[in-house]
């Protein structure tokens, strides 16, 4: 689009201040030298006689512009004003183009005349004052340099007075504008003026889509790409991959498989990013046979597979418990040509999910001992790894190994260490290193202080584990319901179950609420200890509570009924429980063997489900208590 001005009534510049303008591209640096000051004195004594005298001189001092002599005499000029004269002048001269330099320099400079003048008009109307001719590049420039710093007000004000000045923008000058209305969250209005460019060009669909994927707008990129393709222009790879990214994030995989469709059919190398993204996107919704089969494409095409590939393979098929896909997809990486090794990541993604399983003998011999660039993230993996795997004597000596490398320990770091120490019967050392931990003044949250109660529970010291709790609660730690839970469970190991209500309402008392894990834990403690006024005492409270009751304590009571001469209070709880929707899921009945001959002589008959009449019933009261991982997390 041409630019076009309309003649308007306009007031014109002094003729003197025009001349001495004129010579902005024939004196030398600095732009105020002596030499210029005499020929600027000489113009304004209006004498025709100096014109040839001055173009002599000019001609002599011919000046050659360049990015540093022009950043140079825009510092140099004696005002904000001037220098954007100056900077508008040399946009004029043939063959030179600003840099970002310049556009730097020029923003500030513009924001002071902004404060001083106060509208974007004004500052035109006193470019025309010392002799700049006012031309549809003065507003570009201006549109550019605010654009360039971020001022996006003035932008929209400046594209507001091109009009007013009897010019009409050009597709540049609407790009800049709709750019700005992008990044000022006007989405629709920006479009909007897309779709009113008469003669838009490749950068307006490019700006377009570029802001698009950052606002995660997937239907309006599809429409934005649609529309670039019937107007003859293709995005080029780099904003493909952008798109293929965003509809990637969204789930929406069919056009991200499309984009990756246009990519090939447009014969450019597709990167192994964007193969990357699409096989990720399809694990995270669980499509491994499309992840696989692009994998596959993927080696076809002539793009090998990197690091970040595999390991969306890996966490995906471990998330899905497909461990031993998982680990081919690592002996695959081991084999590879090009040796890859795991990543910190991949390595964390693995143990992550490998402890959760408790499935530690999958766990490659090869990934511990993996000798790659370990960050805190990665050593606090492995120590986690070692303790749950039952290696308490490794996780220390990593824990060491962790300082020896200058890393400063964090809450996670020292769980380790406590349960490795712990776990490998160290106790003297693991009370003395949480001891000092407490007084160093760490930023230690409930984590720590569970760790080394849950520990000295394990190694069968039940009583310095209450007496390290209470500790803690006298001089106020931070403790949470998991640190209650674990408490309360050393209590019933060391055979002081009297204590749990009163620990229990102490919890209550401090506004803790107690959990589903709480509630369960003494259930399976109270029936052990054959309670069966404290049974009902917290059934009453789960009833009350809405909770529900686990497997396993289901399982205990119908054992513990089966035994004792005071069960009808306990079985009119369990039918509450049941009529409320309290008891576990029917699935996960019978997959504990549960049925109703276990019960009482039919007393439990009609508790039990139908389906599974026929089923037996396992009646092992002695398994551990339903305490989960998170009590010794480090992950």
């Amino acid at each position: 689009m041409l630019w076009r001005f309309q003649w308007t009534s306009r007031r014109f510049a002094r003729l003197h201040t025009l001349r001495i303008l004129r010579f902005f591209s024939l004196v030398d640096l600095p732009l105020w030298s002596p030499a210029q000051s005499s020929i600027c004195r000489a113009h304004t004594s209006s004498s025709r006689e100096n014109l040839p005298q001055i173009r002599q001189f000019a001609d002599k001092n011919k000046l050659t512009l360049t990015p540093d002599v022009v950043c140079s005499t825009l510092s140099s000029c004696p005002s904000d004003l001037i220098a954007l004269r100056f900077f508008l002048w040399c946009a004029k001269q043939p063959n030179y183009f600003h840099d970002r330099r310049s556009f730097d320099h020029m923003v500030s400079g513009v924001v002071r005349l902004g404060d001083r003048y106060g509208t974007v008009s004004c500052i035109v109307g006193e470019l025309e004052n010392i002799g700049c001719a006012i031309k549809a590049q003065t507003f570009l420039l201006l549109l550019r340099i605010f654009w360039h710093g971020g001022l996006y007000e003035l932008v929209l004000e400046t594209f507001e007075q091109m009009g007013s000045f009897g010019f009409t923008p050009n597709t540049f000058a609407r790009n800049i504008w709709m750019d700005v209305l992008f990044k000022m969250g006007r989405v629709d209005v920006a479009l909007e003026v897309l779709k009113q460019t008469q003669v838009p060009n490749f950068l307006s669909f490019n700006i377009a889509l570029c802001n698009l994927c950052k606002v995660d707008e997937p239907s309006k990129i599809r429409d934005v790409v649609r529309s670039m393709l019937k107007n003859g222009f293709y995005p080029n790879i780099e904003t493909l991959e952008m798109v293929l990214n965003a509809f990637v994030k969204k789930g929406r995989l069919v056009e991200a498989t499309q984009v990756l469709t246009l990519m090939i059919t447009m014969g450019g190398a597709v990167s192994v990013n964007a193969w990357s993204m699409l096989i990720n996107g399809f694990c995270r919704l669980q499509r491994f046979d499309m992840a696989v089969y692009l994998l596959g494409k993927m080696g076809d095409s002539g793009c090998a597979p990197n690091v970040v590939t595999y390991t969306s393979l890996i966490k995906g098929f471990m998330e899905s418990q497909m461990v031993n896909r998982a680990l081919k997809i690592l002996s695959i990486m081991d084999l590879s040509e090009r040796n890859l090794v795991p990543d910190r990541y991949t390595i964390c993604s693995l143990l992550t999910t490998l402890c959760r399983s408790r499935r530690f003998s999958l766990v490659p011999k090869s990934v511990i001992e993996l000798d790659t660039e370990a960050d805190l993230v990665l050593f606090n993996s492995r120590l986690s790894y070692f303790c749950k795997a039952g290696l308490p004597s490794r996780a220390v000596d990593l824990y060491d190994n962790l300082i020896d490398s200058g890393f400063t320990p964090d809450k996670y770091s020292f769980v380790g260490l406590l349960s490795g120490l712990c776990g490998a019967r160290r106790i003297g050392e693991a009370i003395n290193v949480y001891k000092g931990i407490v007084r160093s003044g760490s930023d230690l949250d409930g984590h720590v202080h569970t760790a080394i109660i849950n520990g000295l529970i394990k190694a069968g010291r039940c009583h310095q584990a209450i007496k390290i709790f209470r500790k803690a609660m006298e001089e106020k730690y931070e403790v949470d319901v998991v640190s209650y839970t674990v408490a309360i469970r050393g209590l019933f190991r060391g055979g002081r179950g009297h204590d749990v209500i009163a620990l229990y309402d102490e919890m209550k008392g401090v506004g803790i609420s107690p959990d589903t894990q709480v509630f369960n834990v003494m259930v399976s403690g109270f029936c052990k200890d054959k309670d069966a006024k404290m049974v009902t005492h917290v059934l009453r409270e789960m009833v009350d509570g809405r909770i529900v009751l686990s497997c396993n304590n289901f399982n205990r009571i119908c054992s513990f009924l089966s035994r004792s001469h005071s069960s009808h209070l306990v079985l009119g709880l369990l039918i509450e429980m049941r009529d409320l929707g309290l008891f576990p899921a029917e699935e996960a009945l019978c997959s504990h063997g549960l049925a109703q001959d276990a019960c009482i002589g039919g007393d439990l008959h009609y508790l039990v489900p139908s389906s599974l009449s026929e089923s037996s019933l396992s009646l092992d009261a002695s398994c551990s208590e339903d305490m989960s991982d998170r009590a010794v997390s480090v992950g």
